[in-house]
């Protein structure tokens, strides 16, 4: 009987199911059935900013569905703007590039041909760089003559040394001999070597530079003739030590090959 009793008091004023659902029908998103209420709290918070109503089936989708457009628009303005700022910065490292290249054609003295050298030099619809260490030991219209030296730290072996050093010498002459004053480019070759004369490069993206002598690797001359034909270029190779020649040999030559690398001098 007593639990009979309980169970009397507790569902004493409780809804039934009709009045729940009736009830729940009139209450809207703010948790109000009095609609007038409910439309005073909504005004008092948008007044006071706490808050703002949102409607779960509104047209508009407020309740966050449509983030993913927001995230790809924004992602899609994020590239747009990278794209130019890589764009703006390539065309004005090339303006400024070409600023400060030397044109040796117009003016072949020792201060524009050590810029030629620190700053590179167009040729071939390229651009050449040089190796950080030279020094320029002759660059006069009145001789016609223009000498200087490299060291190269970077290349790994024989072969990648003259390679590269042939492309450096090659940009760095034929700029210089379209000037009319110029006539011989004698480019020179260093390198660092160790006690058992193998080559040595620089480590750790060049910050470790080599610590072995300083040691002639080759020279490249070229020099300008005038012809019947035209004016040749052409270049000699010298200053090779016996060690050095037979290595680059056995890379780029075979038993048909009709010239052979020479070490005699310039």
């Amino acid at each position: 009987m007593a639990k009979k009793r309980v169970n009397a008091r507790t569902q004493k004023g409780a809804l039934t199911a009709e009045e729940a659902e009736e009830l729940f029908s009139t209450v809207d998103h703010s948790g109000h059935s009095d609609e007038e209420r409910a439309r005073r709290q909504r005004a008092h918070r948008r007044e006071k900013g706490v808050s703002l109503d949102v409607d779960p089936l509104s047209g508009d989708d407020p309740s966050g569905s449509n983030v993913d457009r927001t995230i790809t628009r924004t992602a899609v303005a994020f590239v747009l703007i990278f794209l130019v700022i890589v764009v703006a910065g390539q065309v004005a490292f090339g303006l400024i590039r070409r600023f400060n290249t030397a044109n040796l054609s117009d003016e072949a003295t020792v201060s524009t041909v050590a810029d030629a050298l620190r700053g590179g030099v167009e040729w071939g619809g390229g651009f050449t760089q040089f190796p950080q260490d030279f020094s320029v030991q002759e660059a006069d219209e009145n001789t016609g003559r223009i000498e200087v030296t490299v060291i190269d730290t970077s290349s790994s072996g024989a072969l990648e040394c003259f390679s590269t050093a042939q492309v450096q010498a090659t940009a760095l002459a034929v700029n210089a001999l379209l000037n009319p004053d110029i006539n011989t480019v004698v480019y020179h070759v260093n390198v660092h070597a160790n006690e058992n004369g193998d080559m040595e490069r620089s480590e750790l993206f060049g910050f470790l530079k080599p610590t072995g002598d300083v040691t002639s690797f080759v020279t490249f001359v070229w020099t300008k003739t005038q012809s019947a034909t035209g004016v040749n270029f052409s270049c000699t190779i010298a200053g090779i030590n016996d060690k050095v020649q037979a290595e680059l040999r056995d890379q780029v030559t075979t038993s048909l090959t009709p010239v052979s690398l020479g070490s005699g001098d310039e």
